[in-house]
């Protein structure tokens, strides 16, 4: 059985996992007052051309979001995503619980247009009962989306625009950021997308890491007392050393966006696969995730073979599937997967 699921079902690189025994026993200050997130700081504002950086190690991609998604808004505010963005389908009501209402657009293909966010401001605006309202404080987009699609420059500078017009924050939610900049389609680097925003995070669980995600307000912009507002939410680990050893690992060597291509060939070539036999996609995904809508006897032929995601189904009875490469996605797995689609 091989597993194309998702892509944290590793542990971590090896590299990371080396690391972590040969430091073990070395003694160090906690929460993040070590010398291994000191470096990993300093390689993390190099690679974003951030010098000023503020950066900060959380546990997870739900408390990142929840975290600073709360300690950016006003109890009166809300932030802006689109309907099918994480922070408002994945995340069990995090941001709700927190006390701050999710505003939602339309995608377009996962993503969010600048035009329907400026029309959505200018009409609450423009309403004389907004003070009656939630106010949109802030704006939330994931690179890539949840349906693997990136966006481009232009797309982000444009946002940015309407933000910063607004006068609100805009947030990039980067648990996949390793996938989306390397891929061919991608018209960002690291440097760029820190510009086009007023934070960030730089995912580690789903990019080789054990756990952990790495925020960067890019300008030394992060708010006051934001330590604290992550302990409020259970995202501090005390032992900090091991969030920020296993970022220094990612930034020594390229070694984040190394493996970050290996998980966009991978996809490659299983993209091929489907293709080839004819097999369609529900959306055009140049990242790790890919989409192919397969009918219940291909579903059938799978089982028990292949492990994936069923995402929908159609009213013809055929299935949106998800395929799901990592940065230890082996070769072997995607020819496996070719004996299995031979003859569908």
């Amino acid at each position: 059985m091989i597993s194309f699921t998702c892509d944290y079902t590793e542990g971590a690189h090896p590299e990371i996992l080396r690391r972590l025994t040969e430091t073990n026993m070395q003694q160090v200050s906690g929460y993040g007052e070590d010398p291994f997130c000191q470096s990993a700081k300093e390689k993390i504002r190099q690679a974003t051309g951030c010098p000023d950086a503020d950066i900060f190690f959380l546990v997870g991609g739900t408390q990142t979001n929840s975290t600073i998604i709360d300690a950016l808004l006003q109890s009166y505010e809300g932030v802006v995503a689109v309907e099918t963005g994480h922070i408002a389908v994945h995340e069990a009501g995090a941001i709700e619980f927190s006390g701050h209402k999710v505003l939602t657009l339309p995608g377009h293909d996962g993503k969010m247009s600048a035009t329907d966010l400026r029309l959505m401001l200018e009409h609450f605006h423009g309403d004389p009962t907004w003070p009656h309202m939630v106010y949109p404080g802030m704006v939330y987009i994931s690179f890539p989306t949840e349906y693997g699609t990136i966006y481009t420059k232009a797309e982000l500078s444009a946002i940015y625009d309407v933000c910063r017009d607004y006068q609100i924050p805009f947030f990039i939610d980067g648990a996949r950021l390793g996938y989306g900049l390397s891929s061919a389609a991608a018209d960002v680097d690291l440097p760029t997308l820190a510009q086009l925003c007023d934070v960030f995070y730089i995912g580690g669980t789903k990019v080789g890491a054990l756990c952990g995600e790495a925020v960067v307000f890019p300008r030394g912009n992060a708010p006051r007392h934001l330590f604290t507002v992550i302990k409020q939410h259970g995202a501090l680990m005390a032992k900090g050393r091991l969030l920020g050893l296993q970022f220094d690992t990612l930034f020594t060597d390229n070694l984040y966006f190394r493996i970050s291509r290996h998980a966009i060939d991978m996809a490659t070539q299983l993209r091929q696969l489907f293709a080839s036999r004819g097999i369609p996609f529900y959306i055009d995904s140049p990242t790790n995730q890919q989409f192919p809508i397969l009918t219940p006897s291909q579903m059938q032929a799978l089982d028990g073979k292949v492990l994936f995601e069923v995402w929908d189904t159609l009213p013809d009875g055929r299935c949106i599937t998800r395929f799901a490469t990592s940065w230890a996605t082996p070769q072997a797995h995607i020819d496996q997967l070719f004996k299995n689609l031979d003859g569908l």
